[in-house]
């Protein structure tokens, strides 16, 4: 088992105070967005095994099976498939949705073909990999997820009574769900700069208002409110009021798989996701937004956000389930005088710790006392086939794979 430095990304929606206080040091003043755990190129963790700090994708390449185990490396290659993040928000993230992996393979192939810069703003695939993601509140967490029932939309978007949106209220009316969805968000997409800047203006006042009323679309309308003051004209205003509003309470998550657009608006949480940088983006970005192979990817049918409570074993265990093998993302949580929970897995292990303070006890032979002791916001990698001893009191993620 081996202590992971870790990284900070200071993307610019980040709080500059969450993931500081996480770890327990003074805030820099800038943001601090996401803390990446895992071997992720891009900013892989470190690891000391006596030699100096090296980086985990570094170690992994130079012992795959050691490190990931026979069946991680057969069914996901020589890498570990899912980075693992603490994500803090200040302000809303771009609306987007990740492609699936036959569309991401046909996507990166596309772009090769034509000789696009994998760097290039205007890229939109950087890998073969599709992205499912799972997010787990550590805070009350808002966010967007999944198309709405259209009927229910058309309400919406009624009651702000803005002339301009009329067209998209008689669409979602009239026409079969996945044609309704399809139209209106390429109308909102491809619409008249200058039109659309007026559009999102008048929503917005409007959403202001009806926010402050007793509804059960009022957190919604704040959102909608909010989303227009930080991105003034941008017409993912108006796509996000295609989708659900969601707010998760600590301890719950929210599964995305692919084609579902998606926005994190406020909170910090847990994420996991499979190891790849591919993004559809839809709006609130001056990023760019390729509306053509954005409608190829999203999926155009309404349904409710995926939030996900953990289900708990005879162990301790509390599992979320997801539908997908790249990652498996469970937590435990552990009170003062609790037995040691035995963790053991043929597949490599991130184990985070987010309150409290744990000790994980290795039980290989030859190594009896070898112990590591994680403080809040503190990390380490368990190599495949490692067995430890989990105990202490605290609350504890546990990020492996199904091989």
């Amino acid at each position: 088992m081996d202590r992971l430095v870790n990284t900070v990304r200071p993307y610019a929606w980040g709080s500059t105070t969450a993931i500081p206080e996480l770890l327990g040091v003074a805030p820099t003043g800038e943001p601090q967005a996401e803390l990446w755990m895992g071997a992720h190129p891009g900013a892989p963790s470190r690891v000391d095994r006596g030699t100096g700090a090296v980086a985990l994708s570094e170690v992994i390449a130079a012992d795959p099976e050691g490190e990931l185990g026979a069946a991680a490396v057969g069914r996901f290659g020589p890498r570990l498939p899912f980075l693992l993040k603490v994500l803090a928000s200040a302000s809303p993230l771009s609306l987007q949705v990740h492609p699936d992996l036959t569309q991401a393979g046909e996507g990166f192939a596309a772009e090769e073909e034509r000789g696009v810069p994998v760097d290039a703003p205007h890229r939109n695939y950087k890998d073969t990999n599709h992205k499912p993601e799972l997010i787990c509140a550590l805070t009350p967490f808002d966010g967007m997820c999944g198309f709405r029932d259209p009927d229910e939309t058309a309400e919406l978007l009624a009651a702000l009574e803005v002339d301009s949106l009329k067209p998209y209220v008689d669409i979602l009316h009239a026409h079969p769900e996945s044609h309704a969805l399809r139209e209106v968000l390429t109308a909102v997409l491809t619409a008249d700069p200058e039109a659309m800047t007026e559009t999102v203006h008048q929503a917005a006042l409007a959403a202001e208002r009806l926010s402050a009323l007793d509804g059960p679309h009022a957190p919604a309308y704040a959102a909608y409110a909010s989303l227009a003051r930080h991105f003034p004209g941008d017409p993912g205003v108006i796509a996000s009021m295609l989708l659900n509003f969601v707010r998760l309470q600590p301890g719950e998550a929210l599964y995305l798989g692919a084609g579902v657009p998606h926005a994190y608006l406020d909170g910090m949480g847990v994420e996991i996701m499979a190891n790849s940088d591919n993004v559809l983006r839809c709006g609130l970005t001056p990023k760019h937004v390729d509306v053509p192979e954005l409608l190829r990817v999203v999926r155009f049918e309404s349904e409710a956000p995926a939030v996900l409570r953990p289900e708990a074993d005879a162990s301790g265990e509390e599992l979320y389930a997801t539908p997908i093998d790249e990652f498996r993302l469970s937590r435990y949580v552990l009170a003062q005088g609790a037995e040691p929970r035995a963790l053991s897995a043929a597949t490599p292990q991130v184990l985070l710790c987010v309150s409290g303070a744990v000790t994980l006890r290795g039980e290989a032979e030859g190594d009896p006392d070898g112990e590591l002791r994680l403080a809040r916001g503190e990390s380490a990698f368990v190599r495949a086939g490692e067995r430890i001893a989990l105990t202490g009191e605290g609350t504890v993620f546990r990020a492996t794979l199904v091989a």
